[in-house]
């Protein structure tokens, strides 16, 4: 499967971004999903997953509240609305479908086999 995502960009603190990870090849409903984010010199953080269904997501606590993960099967594509941005959300964005035995996802990137390329996210002050 090849992941592309999309609607990184340029906000000030408070605002708003949807970021869009557009699945090709295998159907995305075929995989759990996760959004990971990564400034440069830091290891990548969790940021939110969801299940192949979308009956079930995890956000990381840094983002509850702010941030919500949903997808549409039927357009291939997982969704990270983020809403009241901080600086500290400054980040290149990258999602990724998990392994097929991490059917609900995880916070933890070995668990995905497929990852695309980030999207940049720089929240101003």
């Amino acid at each position: 499967v090849q992941l592309q995502a999309s609607g990184g960009g340029l906000v000030q603190a408070g605002g708003s971004l949807r970021l869009s990870c557009a699945a090709s090849g295998r159907t995305s409903s075929t995989y759990a999903m996760g959004w990971f984010r990564q400034v440069p010199g830091k290891e990548r953080e969790f940021v939110a997953a969801i299940s192949k269904s979308g009956g079930s997501v995890g956000l990381a606590d840094s983002v509850k509240g702010r941030f919500t993960i949903s997808r549409d099967n039927a357009k291939n594509t997982v969704y990270l609305q983020m809403n009241s941005l901080k600086p500290e959300d400054t980040a290149v964005y990258s999602c990724a479908a998990a392994g097929v035995y991490y059917s609900s996802g995880s916070s933890s990137p070995i668990a995905y086999d497929y990852w695309g390329q980030g999207t940049l996210v720089t929240v101003s002050s």
